[in-house]
């Protein structure tokens, strides 16, 4: 997702290939990016979905309603900017679908480089296409609701269902690491100490398999606070922990932990930062992560981390945090410690 995929998708619209859907109309616009720049004829108001926390609190206090899960029926126009998870793009386009009135209009666009051109050619295998365009490196395409529709929402949505992988954890189209236990995340898990105990939060949780493999090694009782700045990996987290580890006191929570400020402090803190923004390596992400978890602890408190092992996270634990090591590494990731 990026500035030249709205350009694309709008790009029907300003050339005069589609109408704009009118200033009264019904406008739902999935995955929807800070700083967008409608064309003319469109509504001042729109419904808009975002499920990242960071770019949902960009597009807050606007005319706009903000969601992170789509809300309403019978738009005249539904708008979905394509990012590059296959599964999630195709789920978007099956909500798209329900989504908007009969005869209505659903646009679809994303970068070449993102698959756009085999999602379009995927889509017209399952519903016509009315037309398509090329801009700024990227593909637009638009269909419209007919009855055949249902058909084609039914097949998307039975292509990308919900994974349940060994050890019975739930994940979903779009979530890091969708169809495996990540490798770094299990070299955590096989390093924590029994005796974690208090109150714990878990940094960048996912769908939570480092929360729910600390409940079946902690030997001492613990309550864990589980964030993320994706809402979809939130919700399976929770399913995961309400379904393998009832028994422990969790809540989790949506947030940008490199933003917004937490509401209690911890006993010890356990977490795999990611280090993308896309597509490029972010270091700062982790670093950030890190310096939030020296806020977030009590004196004496612990940080349980893993990274790559590339990553010089050292150089931020020496400046946030009284004492720190490593536990140990593999061939790709290091376990660290830190006490605040």
């Amino acid at each position: 997702m990026n500035d030249g995929s709205l350009k694309t998708l709008f790009h029907p619209f300003e050339s005069g290939m589609l109408e704009g859907p009118g200033a009264e109309a019904r406008v739902l616009f999935f995955n929807v990016a800070p700083g967008f720049v409608l064309p003319e004829d469109f509504p001042e108001a729109m419904t808009l979905q975002q499920e990242s926390r960071p770019l949902f609190r960009a597009l807050e206090g606007g005319a706009h309603v903000v969601q992170p899960q789509p809300v309403g029926e019978d738009y005249d126009l539904v708008l979905v900017l394509a990012g590059r998870h296959r599964g999630q793009n195709e789920l978007w386009i099956a909500e798209a679908l329900k989504r908007v009135r009969m005869g209505g209009r659903v646009v679809v666009a994303g970068g070449k480089t993102d698959g756009a051109a085999s999602l379009r050619k995927r889509m017209a295998g399952l519903h016509e296409v009315d037309d398509h365009a090329s801009k700024n490196h990227g593909i637009a395409f638009w269909m419209t609701r007919t009855e055949e529709s249902v058909a084609a929402v039914e097949a998307l949505e039975a292509a990308n269902p919900p994974l349940i992988l060994d050890g019975g954890f739930l994940t979903v189209p779009g979530v890091f690491s969708q169809e495996h236990e990540d490798q770094g995340s299990r070299l955590l898990a096989d390093n924590l100490p029994e005796t974690i105990k208090g109150r714990v939060a878990d940094f960048g949780t996912g769908w939570g398999y480092l929360a729910v493999r600390l409940s079946l090694i902690a030997k001492e009782q613990f309550s864990i606070d589980m964030f993320d700045s994706s809402f979809q990996a939130c919700v399976a987290a929770k399913a995961n922990m309400d379904n393998l580890a009832a028994h422990i006191e969790c809540r989790v929570q949506w947030i940008d932990l490199l933003s917004e400020k937490l509401e209690r402090v911890y006993d010890n803190i356990i977490m795999n930062p990611p280090f993308h923004q896309g597509r490029a390596a972010e270091p700062s992400i982790g670093e950030g992560m890190i310096r939030a978890a020296s806020a977030a602890l009590k004196p004496g408190g612990r940080l349980y981390l893993v990274a790559n092992r590339s990553l010089p996270y050292e150089n931020t634990l020496e400046t946030a945090f009284a004492r720190h090591g490593e536990i140990t590494r593999d061939d790709r990731f290091k376990v660290l410690w830190a006490v605040r």
